[in-house]
Protein backbone atom coordinates (compact mmCIF):
# COMPACT_ATOMS: atom_id res chain seq x y z
CA UNK A 1 0.00 0.00 0.00
CA UNK A 2 2.70 2.55 1.05
CA UNK A 3 4.73 1.75 -2.07
CA UNK A 4 1.80 2.16 -4.62
CA UNK A 5 0.91 5.31 -3.04
CA UNK A 6 4.58 6.57 -3.18
CA UNK A 7 5.27 5.38 -6.68
CA UNK A 8 2.12 7.77 -7.71
CA UNK A 9 2.96 10.90 -5.84
CA UNK A 10 6.53 10.18 -7.04
CA UNK A 11 4.98 11.58 -10.34
CA UNK A 12 4.69 14.56 -8.87
CA UNK A 13 7.06 15.15 -5.92
CA UNK A 14 10.25 13.90 -4.26
CA UNK A 15 8.93 11.21 -1.81
CA UNK A 16 10.75 9.06 0.50
CA UNK A 17 9.35 5.94 1.84
CA UNK A 18 10.67 4.68 5.30
CA UNK A 19 9.53 2.20 7.68
CA UNK A 20 8.07 3.24 10.86
CA UNK A 21 11.37 1.62 12.47
CA UNK A 22 13.32 3.60 10.67
CA UNK A 23 12.18 7.10 10.65
CA UNK A 24 12.90 9.93 12.75
CA UNK A 25 11.73 13.62 13.39
CA UNK A 26 14.18 15.11 11.20
CA UNK A 27 12.60 12.69 8.59
CA UNK A 28 9.06 14.45 9.47
CA UNK A 29 10.74 18.21 9.73
CA UNK A 30 12.19 17.51 6.09
CA UNK A 31 8.76 16.91 4.56
CA UNK A 32 6.39 18.64 3.00
CA UNK A 33 3.49 16.58 3.77
CA UNK A 34 2.94 12.86 5.31
CA UNK A 35 1.33 9.59 4.48
CA UNK A 36 0.90 7.69 7.41
CA UNK A 37 0.38 3.97 6.36
CA UNK A 38 -0.02 1.12 8.76
CA UNK A 39 -1.67 -2.20 9.62
CA UNK A 40 -4.21 -2.31 12.59
CA UNK A 41 -3.32 -4.87 15.06
CA UNK A 42 -5.66 -5.74 17.75
CA UNK A 43 -7.89 -3.10 16.68
CA UNK A 44 -5.14 -0.37 17.07
CA UNK A 45 -1.97 0.80 15.43
CA UNK A 46 0.58 -1.42 14.99
CA UNK A 47 3.30 -1.57 17.71
CA UNK A 48 6.11 0.12 15.51
CA UNK A 49 3.97 2.72 14.14
CA UNK A 50 3.34 3.82 17.60
CA UNK A 51 6.51 3.35 18.83
CA UNK A 52 7.38 5.88 15.55
CA UNK A 53 4.62 7.92 17.06
CA UNK A 54 6.05 8.19 20.41
CA UNK A 55 9.37 8.41 19.73
CA UNK A 56 8.92 11.32 17.05
CA UNK A 57 5.90 13.33 18.68
CA UNK A 58 7.65 15.92 20.80
CA UNK A 59 10.63 16.42 18.96
CA UNK A 60 8.60 18.16 15.95
CA UNK A 61 5.99 19.58 18.22
CA UNK A 62 4.94 22.98 17.41
CA UNK A 63 7.54 22.61 14.12
CA UNK A 64 5.41 20.89 11.77
CA UNK A 65 1.60 22.60 11.70
CA UNK A 66 -0.17 22.83 8.86
CA UNK A 67 1.16 20.67 6.97
CA UNK A 68 -0.84 17.97 5.09
CA UNK A 69 -1.33 14.50 5.60
CA UNK A 70 -2.96 11.48 4.45
CA UNK A 71 -3.19 8.33 6.07
CA UNK A 72 -4.16 4.17 4.93
CA UNK A 73 -4.67 1.86 7.15
CA UNK A 74 -4.47 -2.54 6.72
CA UNK A 75 -7.18 -3.97 8.33
CA UNK A 76 -8.69 -7.70 8.68
CA UNK A 77 -12.15 -6.53 9.63
CA UNK A 78 -12.64 -2.42 10.50
CA UNK A 79 -9.66 -0.18 10.60
CA UNK A 80 -11.64 2.28 12.47
CA UNK A 81 -9.57 2.99 15.72
CA UNK A 82 -6.25 2.36 14.23
CA UNK A 83 -7.43 5.08 12.09
CA UNK A 84 -8.90 7.72 15.03
CA UNK A 85 -5.57 6.79 16.74
CA UNK A 86 -3.32 8.00 13.89
CA UNK A 87 -5.99 11.10 13.34
CA UNK A 88 -5.20 11.95 17.22
CA UNK A 89 -1.92 12.16 16.83
CA UNK A 90 -2.05 14.37 14.09
CA UNK A 91 -4.70 17.03 15.57
CA UNK A 92 -1.76 17.09 18.16
CA UNK A 93 0.42 17.97 15.90
CA UNK A 94 -1.65 20.41 14.49
CA UNK A 95 -1.69 18.81 10.87
CA UNK A 96 -4.06 19.67 8.31
CA UNK A 97 -6.11 15.73 7.40
CA UNK A 98 -6.53 16.62 3.22
CA UNK A 99 -8.82 13.26 2.88
CA UNK A 100 -10.59 10.65 5.03
CA UNK A 101 -8.45 7.75 6.00
CA UNK A 102 -8.35 5.01 3.61
CA UNK A 103 -9.14 1.98 4.87
CA UNK A 104 -8.24 -1.50 3.26
CA UNK A 105 -9.76 -5.01 4.88
CA UNK A 106 -8.31 -8.09 4.03
CA UNK A 107 -11.12 -10.01 6.04
CA UNK A 108 -8.67 -12.21 7.29
CA UNK A 109 -9.78 -13.81 11.00
CA UNK A 110 -8.22 -17.42 11.29
CA UNK A 111 -4.77 -17.64 13.22
CA UNK A 112 -3.05 -18.53 10.04
CA UNK A 113 -4.44 -15.62 8.02
CA UNK A 114 -3.26 -13.42 9.94
CA UNK A 115 0.20 -14.60 10.66
CA UNK A 116 0.70 -14.68 6.51
CA UNK A 117 1.84 -12.35 4.31
CA UNK A 118 -1.27 -10.06 2.86
CA UNK A 119 -1.74 -9.78 -0.38
CA UNK A 120 -3.29 -6.25 -1.14
CA UNK A 121 -5.59 -6.68 -4.73
CA UNK A 122 -5.43 -4.58 -7.23
CA UNK A 123 -8.30 -2.43 -7.07
CA UNK A 124 -7.42 -1.87 -3.23
CA UNK A 125 -3.57 -0.69 -4.55
CA UNK A 126 -5.22 1.32 -7.08
CA UNK A 127 -6.83 3.91 -4.29
CA UNK A 128 -3.79 4.25 -2.76
CA UNK A 129 -2.12 5.38 -6.01
CA UNK A 130 -4.92 7.78 -6.24
CA UNK A 131 -4.45 8.67 -2.89
CA UNK A 132 -0.65 9.12 -3.56
CA UNK A 133 -1.22 10.94 -6.49
CA UNK A 134 -3.42 13.47 -4.73
CA UNK A 135 -1.07 14.18 -1.90
CA UNK A 136 2.11 14.86 -5.20
CA UNK A 137 -0.78 17.16 -6.97
CA UNK A 138 -1.91 18.85 -4.08
CA UNK A 139 1.50 19.88 -2.21
CA UNK A 140 2.71 20.72 -6.25
CA UNK A 141 0.08 22.99 -6.65
CA UNK A 142 -0.06 24.75 -2.91
CA UNK A 143 -3.08 23.18 -2.70
CA UNK A 144 -2.25 21.76 0.53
Amino acid sequence: MAQAAAAAAEEEVTTVLKPARDAQPRDLLAADGYIFCAPENLAAIAGVMKDFFDRCYYPVLGKIEGRPYAQMVCAGSDGENAARQTARIAQGWRLREVQPPLIICTHVQTPLQILSEKKIGEKDLSLCRDLGAAMGVGLTLGIF
